[in-house]
């Protein structure tokens, strides 16, 4: 179901955001990495997310610098 959830949220920045798909990895980590280890439907609803990296270019930044 991550692996679903981080897709969908890849597909609808390609199309809606004009994002080129090459700069965007879409994860899952499932059970793996849960938020709230409970057994409650509380927990499991705050598992339910996406999470979004933003990570510069780094050749940009050494330009900058230079």
């Amino acid at each position: 179901m991550s692996v679903l959830r981080a897709t969908s949220v890849v597909r609808i920045l390609t199309k809606n955001a004009n994002v080129n798909p090459i700069r965007l990895t879409p994860a899952g980590r499932g059970e793996y990495s849960p938020n709230d280890t409970a057994n409650t439907a509380e927990a499991r609803k705050k598992n339910r997310r996406i999470e979004v990296i933003l990570t510069p270019k780094l050749d940009e930044i050494f330009q900058i610098l230079e």
